[in-house]
């Protein structure tokens, strides 16, 4: 017989080998689930065994060729539905359906099926008919519609196979047993259940109502989650159930959990919240598996070493995201005191942390060794597994690792390398005592110098490099080009003595439309500069741009001194940078538009590092241009740094250079009269509209402000004062008065 075994997304490879262990033949991922073929007795053990099967179906029949909803009828009242149903039971018929153009309605297939049935009973037993009944029928039929294909199935196993029934409460945000199944299953501490009597210590500090704690002690006991509480499976209903097989595979199941009572089993649960823990040790009582779990009240927060329940084991846990519970607390502190504490104490350990945010789990500060993807009620996790070194191992990685640098350290650089190295060492020299005196500490100490080493390389607080490499053309050898980043990655090392660590390498190439936004990869590690009395968010590995354009340094300064009472815009704000600096320069209001939420956020964060938390601050996410042609504030001081080019979704293609003069002049529209407009762009062919010149004051201080760390480059950006011409008055004459002589 062939058999479908429903699956949530990303399962089916945990069901594949549920059904191989079952002894099932011809397994294989379709579609929704796996189908397989399988005897009575594999099919019985795979429904009393499945731990992540949502649900078990008997395939009956399939056409691959069903046009219209007529078509389905004819086809389904020529099955033999009286070997399955009569008269005296009751049944249902449920249905899935996809690509389907004849049908705009899915339960409309289930009703046209169940029309055929009622139809073929009537005319196989002289009229009489069986009763539907939806919520508890004796037999459940199921019809499943993709494009022109229809299969027909007997429900097997019955709905909800993955719930146990041990559930009678829950807390604010439940676990299903399923998932918390394959969460374990993904763990190492699964890995140890088939080689080992004595099961590793296992530990949920988070554990809510007990789902994953319950489910291990189920795996750990060798009980069947299908015998856990009493159940009546569809197939008992069915013709062809054969009591006396379905009592072997019984007894077999018994005889398991009745050798795994020799298992020393360590399960701790533990949860902050009183009412949880007892909902918890109540789901234990009725799975039969209190005796084997821990439970206790502990804030895992405020745990000590003492707490710590043995020196080595594994730590699984689903910790909260904010997608059903977290509304209003600092979730990003959360986990980097759960990483903390992690860290800290459980050296020797295993980490498996179920999350429905990934960007979270860059809080907990460890690199996983691996990642899975779960979905959780439609919601999207990762479970990232960890191992926590011991202090022991970790000191045994440094000095590891010193001896690596010490040895590459040793090596005398290659020709390429030490030329790069010179060039470094002669900019660094030229530079940094300019900066110093300036209090900048942070600043371009190479931008493409060599050719060869085509690379720009920007010094963050002495601590941190950012190597931007230009984009290779294609008749560079790729092999070449490799070779060329080591070196210039080794000369820089040398020469600014920066760990190699902290040299944070990434490839520059051209980006438009939405990839101007888009992440390159997911750390979420941010770290904090200075300049000219503000601080600001860096991350050197998530995106494109660190956060901060180093070139734009003196126009920044430039709008603090300029600020002071004014009513400031922003215009394409992307980090904020420059509101911060209006703001410090005592802006009287500031209004901050981009079109990244990204970007927005990021310039919330920077303002409030800097103590910039009031009412009169605005982030508007907003196209640019749309939002000066749909708003009617003025301002005393605008900063316009648009793009070079995007085409970003949902908007409309943006050209600088073509599109100058309607920024430009939208603009001066929300500008006062006595008011400024900078206005500032990176496209190096970029040649102001001779037509502005006659309406505007346009004054080109680029020159002024470029930096000596970017001298090397003076077409890095050009920048424009703009200011409305004065409109002359003419004042009317005096009128003269008329003199009356008396004669």
């Amino acid at each position: 017989m062939t058999f479908f075994a429903t699956s949530a997304l990303y399962m089916n490879d945990i069901i594949e080998e549920e059904a191989r262990q079952a002894g099932a033949s011809e397994i294989r991922t379709v579609s929704g689930g796996v189908e397989f073929n399988a005897d009575l007795a594999s099919a019985y053990r795979f429904c009393l065994w499945s731990r992540t099967a949502t649900r078990v179906l008997m395939g009956l029949f399939v056409d691959d060729d069903i046009r219209d909803a007529d078509e389905l009828y004819d086809a389904s009242v020529q099955i033999p539905w009286e070997e399955w149903v009569n008269p005296n039971l009751t049944f249902s018929v449920t249905e899935t359906t996809k690509n389907c153009r004849y049908l705009n309605n899915s339960h409309f297939a289930a009703i046209r099926v169940k029309d055929a049935i009622v139809d073929r009973i009537r005319e196989k037993f002289e009229g009489e008919r069986p009763l539907v009944d939806k919520d508890d029928s004796d037999v459940v039929f199921h019809v499943h519609i993709d494009g022109d294909q229809v299969a027909w199935y007997v429900d097997f196993s019955g709905r909800g196979l993955h719930k146990r029934g041990y559930r009678e409460a829950q807390t604010d945000a439940i676990l299903s047993e399923y998932l918390a199944a394959s969460v374990l299953y993904r763990s190492q501490w699964k890995k140890t259940l088939d080689n080992e009597d004595q099961i590793p210590t296992l530990l949920d500090p988070f554990c809510g109502s007990g789902t994953l704690a319950i489910e291990a002690a189920l795996w750990a006991s060798e009980q069947a989650p299908g015998l856990v509480t009493a159940r009546k499976f569809n197939f008992l209903n069915l013709p062809f159930h054969d009591p006396d097989i379905y009592e072997e595979v019984v007894d077999e199941a018994l005889e398991r959990a009745e050798k795994a009572k020799s298992r020393t089993i360590s399960i701790h649960a533990w949860d902050i919240d009183p009412r949880a823990i007892a909902i918890a040790r109540k789901d234990a009582e009725a799975a039969h598996v209190d005796h084997l779990i821990d439970f206790q009240v502990k804030d895992f927060l405020t745990v000590t070493a003492e707490d710590v329940p043995a020196s080595s084991g594994y730590i699984i846990t689903d910790p909260p995201y904010g997608i059903r519970m977290e509304s209003d607390a600092d979730l990003r502190a959360l986990y980097r005191q759960i990483g903390s504490q992690i860290s800290t104490l459980f050296g020797g350990w295993h980490t498996s942390i179920l999350c429905g945010r990934q960007e979270l789990l860059g809080h907990i500060d460890m690199k996983p060794d691996r990642t899975n993807t779960v979905n959780n009620g439609g919601v999207t996790c990762q479970i990232a597994h960890y191992y926590v070194f011991t202090p022991e191992e970790r000191q045994q990685m440094i000095d590891r690792a010193i001896a690596r640098k010490q040895e590459r350290l040793a090596k005398p650089l290659s020709d390429g390398a030490q030329m790069a190295y010179n060039r470094l060492v002669k900019n660094l020299a030229a530079i940094k005592p300019v900066m110093e005196k300036e209090g900048v500490s942070c600043y371009r100490i190479y931008d493409a110098d060599m050719p060869e080493y085509s690379a720009a390389i920007d010094l963050y607080e002495d601590r941190y490099i950012s190597l931007q490499e230009y984009a290779p053309p294609a008749t560079i050898d790729a092999e070449d080009a490799l070779r060329r980043l080591g070196e210039l990655i080794d000369a820089t090392e040398r020469a600014t003595g920066i760990e190699r660590e902290q040299i944070f390498v990434k490839q520059r190439t051209p980006q438009k439309g939405e990839k101007q936004y888009e992440k390159m990869a997911s750390s979420d590690r941010f770290y904090i500069v200075n300049e000219n009395n503000a601080k600001y968010l860096v991350n050197f590995t998530d995106y494109l741009d660190t956060g901060i354009f180093l070139d734009h340094r003196p126009i920044r300064a430039q709008l603090a001194s300029m600020a002071k009472g004014k009513r400031f815009l922003n215009l394409f704000c992307y980090t904020g940078t420059a509101t911060v600096q209006a703001a410090k320069g005592g802006a009287l209001s500031t209004v901050s538009v981009d079109a990244s939420a990204t970007y927005l956020d990021w310039a919330t964060k920077n303002m409030a590092l800097n103590g910039f938390t009031e009412m009169n601050h605005f982030f508007y996410r907003s196209d640019c241009l749309e939002f000066l042609f749909d708003t009617y504030d003025r301002y005393d001081l605008i900063f316009c740094d648009p793009p070079t080019f995007s085409n970003g979704k949902g908007r409309q293609n943006f050209d600088v250079y073509r599109d100058q003069m309607r920024l430009i002049k939208a603009c001066m529209m929300h500008l006062d009269e006595q008011g400024t407009l900078i206005f500032s762009n990176n496209y190096r062919k970029f040649k102001l509209d001779e037509r502005l010149l006659e309406e505007f004051n346009i004054e080109d201080i680029s020159q002024s402000t470029i930096a000596e760390d970017f001298a090397r480059d003076p077409k890095i950006h050009q920048t424009y004062l703009i200011k409305h011409r004065p409109v002359a008055t003419v004042k009317p004459a005096k009128p003269t008065k008329k003199v009356i002589r008396k004669k």
